[in-house]
């Protein structure tokens, strides 16, 4: 024999209750149905009952909808012959509801007692539509063997008269007993109780541990435990199988698949519990037993959530050795039936903190200060403290126990991501660290979780990208063409979350479509500024958020204090700020490694070229750079190879600036600017602390030509262009070539205009190349050579989006 328990959901409908008759049809064994009210019912209840209490004729309409309801679904689903008798039955039962909601009307009173009778029709009316639906099916009344007594205000089942009526009751089983959950009867008086919301799962666990039945079914709309909420996390999942313990403790902080009371009766006797969805009969759904199993390498099985904390604290250095304060707290709160979910206590002793729902904290706050009154008075203990709004998180797992490092890994994930823990529990038995957070922190601590914890089948980076120019078009091409590959061979999923131009920007948690964002961008009405977008991705709060900046705004590079300071990780192709003020780059940098993020900028110099990485190894291995020689430039490098007898200096520049190389206005690459600003950023990286106005300049292109506008320019700069063929001829016939090098050496640093012959290592570079060279104490007497290309769109992406990967450290 086993026990089958059908929610209000699995019941409450046409189709619910076709697929329950199914189920149960379909059982070779014997069955005994435990079924809940209709969805929705027990709450119309409530809610008539209590305007029928208010004087509010709004109760008949309501008590109406209940009849034709209940009415309707014997017609569409109680079998033809079995009809006739269920309709007069609930015909009995509606009449005795009406008459009671009349009563409760005419003199304004709602007792307790009346309360309980109310709420018990609901599941009498749908058990015995279940009866009538199901062929062969045998009721059975639940207030004649469920007994409570009374506790706390509470009702109680008195498990001592309950299992010998059960016992007598189901001495003669028939094939399939239906059996109406939650309801129950008092001990003493006989009077209508109940077992409280959740209570048919307990009532269906009784019946179980009690007559030894060979499992226990929970049909209810979902398939099984999850490894956490799915309205909250996209790619949670079903846990297959979980230990008594571990389902224990999943449901006591907010899972709602089953009523946590439920798993003991069913522990006490070792019968396997398995949740099951009406709806999606192919789930297995998640088995409940006394051992634990799954995937070893997982410490953890979920993460359940309550989102209605607060937090109480009690405090006072009056309180440090005196036996017996934490019995006088929870004493307090059991007599006013309050219950405390979460306690969190100082080893000094001075401060206890208590979890409770906000709907208990006035109670409980008005119960302790009365407790405590003399002690408050005397200064003994502080005056008790509240804080609302808050949310309790638990991670569960048998596989905890005896692991090092889950705490330390999930409080410095947690940290990490900026998300402060306000309070936080560990029991002895491992299975459950609990902590308190912000409510606002609640799903980015969830997909947090679920992501490091490896409960996620991929580990997810959420990218903000300014900019959709050259670089940034190209590289969210890249990221495009490269996501399928990246969750199939490193289990990375990188989502673009937010995009934004000069004029308007776009955000969505669930990611942005990489073929069609260029059209929402333009039918978007969010006016982008630096700021807007900044609070657009602080507003989200969104976990493992990198910011990604492919413009050449100064006023973007503004924004960057702010996102570190918020634990979003920011990767750079712009240079303003690593090259601006030495106070402002070392305060970025610091920010980045206090919060625990990534300040990542390796495109500034040299696009995907690995310099700014290999200067970090080099210097957190121990080594010390001496001299950086290096040609940088790739647009001034072009330049200079494309010159020739019939290409003359301005016709090159305007070459490179068609090729992509050059800015919009080449006069920043041909002031050196670039180049001194990339000087900056390598001599700093290297360790030593250097201004833009500290490097020395040698240009090649007279002062006159910046002035003016651009228009100005190439107007006249063809006026160079015989003196520099001059130049160009007399350098080729002593076998030399102009490159534009940038020197750094013992912190002292130049730019300029150089010719070099063919033992130079910069003699050869082709097109855009740059070369760069590291004399340090372990290559001093060869300087270690990093070449390659050091300009154009397609590989400063790839540099980005090599810095984006370096984040999610999958190598």
């Amino acid at each position: 024999m086993k026990v089958l328990k059908f929610g209000g959901t699995s019941v409450g409908s046409e189709k619910g209750l076709s697929q329950v008759k199914k189920i149960v049809e379909s059982c070779s064994e014997d069955v005994i149905v435990v079924v809940s009210a209709l969805g929705g019912i027990t709450d119309q209840l409530l809610l008539t009952a209590r305007l029928a209490a208010a004087g509010d004729e709004a109760y008949m309409p309501q008590c109406t909808a209940m009849i034709a309801r209940h009415n309707e679904l014997v017609e569409k689903i109680v079998l033809p012959e079995n009809r006739p008798g269920v309709q007069n039955r609930l015909d009995e039962l509606l009449d005795e509801l009406s008459n009671i909601f009349k009563g409760v009307y005419l003199i304004r009173d709602l007792s307790p007692k009346t309360t309980d009778m109310i709420l018990s029709y609901g599941e009498r009316l749908s058990s015995e539509i279940v009866c009538g639906a199901v062929a062969g099916s045998v009721r059975y009344d639940a207030r004649e063997f469920i007994k409570t007594k009374p506790l706390f205000n509470r009702h109680v089942v008195d498990f001592a008269s309950t299992e010998k009526l059960i016992e007598r009751r189901f001495e003669k089983m028939p094939h399939v007993a239906i059996v109406p959950g939650f309801i129950a009867t008092d001990l003493a008086n006989g009077d209508a109780t109940n077992l409280g919301r959740g209570g048919s799962d307990y009532t269906a666990a009784i019946l179980a541990s009690t007559l030894k039945a060979s499992a226990l079914e929970i049909w209810t709309d979902v398939d099984g435990f999850m490894t956490a909420d799915p309205k909250v996390i996209n790619d949670a999942y079903v846990i297959e199988h979980l230990s008594y313990v571990e389902a224990m403790e999943l449901c006591n902080f907010g899972a709602k698949v089953i009523y946590p009371p439920t798993i003991f009766p069913a522990y006490h006797k070792n019968i396997p519990i398995v949740i099951r969805n009406t709806f999606n009969l192919d789930s297995k759904g998640t088995a409940i037993s006394r051992e634990s199993s799954g995937d070893a390498s997982r410490a953890i099985k979920g993460i359940s959530s309550i989102n209605d904390t607060c937090l109480i604290t009690i405090q006072g250095l009056g309180m440090v050795g005196v036996i017996g304060v934490n019995y006088r707290i929870f004493k307090t709160l059991a007599k006013s039936g309050i219950s405390v979910f979460l306690v969190s206590q100082a080893a000094s002793e001075n401060t206890t903190s208590i979890g409770v729902r906000n709907d208990d904290a006035d109670l409980a706050m008005e119960v302790l200060t009365e407790e405590f009154a003399q002690e408050i008075a005397l200064g003994e203990i502080n005056k008790i403290k509240k804080e609302p709004n808050l949310a309790t998180i638990a991670i569960v797992g048998e596989n905890m126990k005896h692991t090092p490092g889950i705490a330390g890994k999930l409080f410095g994930t947690l940290g990490r991501s900026g998300i402060n823990v306000i309070a936080c529990a560990q029991g002895a038995s491992e299975t459950n660290i609990s902590f308190v957070v912000s409510l606002d922190s609640l799903r980015k601590t969830l997909n947090v979780l679920h992501d490091s914890f490896f409960l996620s089948d991929y580990q997810v980076l959420n990218i903000f990208i300014a900019g959709v120019g050259l670089i940034g078009s190209n590289l969210l091409e890249q990221i495009r063409l490269q996501q399928a590959k990246l969750m199939k061979e490193n289990s990375l999923q990188i989502r673009v979350v937010g995009a934004t131009n000069s004029k308007r920007y776009i955000v969505d948690r669930d990611g942005l479509d990489l073929k069609t964002y260029r059209d929402e961008l333009r039918r978007s009405e969010n006016v982008s500024t630096p700021a807007a977008f900044r609070d657009a991705i602080l507003s989200m709060n969104i976990f493992n958020s990198v910011f990604v900046d492919c413009t050449a705004s100064a006023e973007v590079a503004d924004i960057y204090k702010d996102l570190l300071e918020h634990n979003v990780s920011v990767v750079a192709a712009n240079k303003t700020a690593a090259s601006s003020e030495y106070d402002r780059y070392h305060e970025l940098k610091s920010i980045a490694r206090k919060r625990g993020v990534k300040f990542l900028f390796e495109t500034n110099v040299g696009a995907g070229l690995p310099i700014i990485n290999t200067i970090s190894d080099l210097i957190n291995s121990g080594d010390r750079i001496l001299k950086i020689e290096a040609v940088v430039s790739g647009t001034l490098n072009y330049i200079f190879n494309e010159m020739s007898a019939t290409v003359p200096m301005s016709k090159a520049i305007k070459m490179a600036q068609e090729a992509g190389y050059a800015e919009p206005d080449p006069r920043i690459d041909l002031s050196g600017m670039d180049v001194i600003r990339k000087l900056v950023i390598l001599s700093r990286e290297a360790g030593y602390r250097v201004e833009q106005a500290d490097v020395k300049k040698h240009l090649f292109i007279p002062e006159k030509y910046f002035e003016g506008s651009v228009e100005d320019f190439w107007r006249k700069i063809p006026e160079i262009d015989a003196e520099f063929e001059q130049r160009r001829k007399k350098l080729e016939a002593s076998g030399k070539r102009w490159r534009f090098i940038a020197t750094m050496e013992n912190g002292k640093t130049e730019v300029g205009l150089r010719e070099v012959d063919s033992e130079s290592p910069f003699y050869h570079l082709a097109g855009s190349n740059n070369v760069i060279l590291l004399t340090t104490e372990r290559y001093k007497e060869y300087p270690m050579q990093i070449k390659g290309y050091g300009a154009g769109a397609g590989v400063t992406a790839a540099g980005v989006f090599a810095d984006i990967i370096s984040i999610a450290n999958i190598r």
